[in-house]
């Protein structure tokens, strides 16, 4: 079988124009199992300066605190997470489901769990008025997000 000049070129231009297509299809897929995963999940607001005289009453630790938001529609497990400050002070979250496009404030002080608001249970501040850093982390340990302030402020 002899194949013309005109149909060999016809063969070869379908073949690169086929392996062209598969290189383009290919590519994306490959470089997007690459990509970190993201939750939605980030620490949208920190009030780490209590409001008036710092005197360790509840209602004062209680005025710490640090806001979750889930900026997805889908609500997110943040059951086994963690929220620490640069000293080791961490919190977990046990049996709690962030609803989409929700928020959750993480208090300082002593209190009853809702929806919306989350208790540490503590009897000393956690967040530095100077500097510090709060760190949110999945039940895998892995980095979600932080925040900084003070001396850290560049650090976002």
């Amino acid at each position: 079988m002899t194949v013309s000049k005109t149909a060999a070129r016809r063969l070869t231009a379908a073949a690169l124009t086929t392996a062209a297509i598969t290189a383009a299809i290919a590519v994306p897929a490959s470089a997007a199992d690459h990509r970190p995963h993201r939750t939605g999940v980030e620490i949208s607001r920190v009030q780490y300066d209590s409001p008036g005289r710092d005197d360790r009453s509840n209602r004062s630790l209680n005025q710490e605190w640090v806001e979750i938001t889930n900026t997805t529609r889908h609500s997110v497990n943040l059951d086994g997470w963690t929220l620490a400050d640069e000293d080791g002070h961490t919190y977990t979250f046990d049996h709690y489901r962030l609803n989409g496009r929700s928020t959750v404030r993480v208090h300082t002080g002593i209190g009853h769990d809702t929806r919306t608001d989350l208790y540490q249970d503590r009897r000393a501040y956690v967040w530095n008025n100077d500097s510090d850093t709060a760190s949110l982390r999945n039940d895998y340990d892995r980095f979600v997000d932080d925040v900084s302030w003070g001396r850290h402020y560049f650090r976002r």
